[in-house]
């Protein structure tokens, strides 16, 4: 594998990112990689180097820049690093600040040789979930497939509740969710769910019965390792499909 640390230049100053692709020559397609709510770690790195063992170029970016180098032990934690995850999270939920982020991004990324020219794909777990939506709802062109795993807060009050944006997606979307998460309630899925219907988006949403939130991850208490794998299988075909 090629792998780098990197950081890319973003009207807000400089974004630290992880980078990476197979080592063989070639161009490979381009996916974005939306953190969760616990941010930049070890963790995110691992799951990139298998999305990118598989045939692809990966940027993580770490979305929390705007207020530092923010990192967490997450075996440690605790009520008063969880208040701060969610000060980061409060933070980090702007669609503007996640539009600019993944331009800057996406432009890094043209300039890169390993990355392959055209179509974009996007994962984003958790907080993660709503920046694949706003990422291709703002860059139609480009974003080919989003996808969004125990994604949060896809249907809120707000203007830029992710739902009022699906009518402006071009890409293909898959959305997976924990059947027991309390995060992503039913009725949300539900509205969701018809919103992509209403707006004609090609999607998929599975609810993976009895699992909770965080069930992707091998190093929480909740990862689920059947249902990951069907995960990896639907992103795996997914991005086949589109890019």
């Amino acid at each position: 594998m090629f792998e780098q640390d990197v950081s890319i230049s973003t009207r807000h100053g400089r974004m630290p990112a992880f980078t990476v692709s197979p080592s063989a020559e070639g161009e490979w397609p381009l996916i974005l990689f939306y953190m969760d709510a616990p941010g930049f770690r070890d963790e995110l790195k691992h799951i990139a180097r298998r999305i990118a063992k598989a045939g692809y170029a990966v940027v993580l970016p770490d979305l929390y820049y705007r207020i530092g180098t923010v990192r967490f032990d997450l075996p440690r934690r605790e009520e008063t690093m969880s208040a701060v995850v969610r000060a980061c999270v409060q933070h980090a939920m702007n669609r503007e600040q996640i539009i600019d982020d993944t331009g800057a991004a996406i432009a890094f990324a043209d300039g890169l040789s390993q990355v392959k020219p055209g179509p974009v794909g996007c994962v984003g777990y958790c907080m993660g979930g709503p920046f694949v939506t706003w990422a291709a709802a703002a860059y139609p062109d480009r974003i080919k497939s989003a996808a969004g795993l125990y994604a949060v807060r896809l249907v809120n009050e707000l203007e830029q509740s992710p739902h009022l944006w699906v009518g402006k997606v071009q890409a293909e979307m898959y959305f997976g969710f924990g059947g027991d998460d309390p995060a992503s309630p039913p009725e949300t899925i539900e509205i969701f769910t018809k919103a992509m219907e209403d707006a004609g988006v090609t999607h998929q949403v599975e609810v993976h019965e009895g699992c909770k939130h965080g069930f992707c991850f091998p190093e929480r208490g909740a990862y689920a390792p059947v249902a990951t794998e069907l995960v990896w299988k639907r992103l795996f075909d997914l991005w086949s499909r589109t890019l």
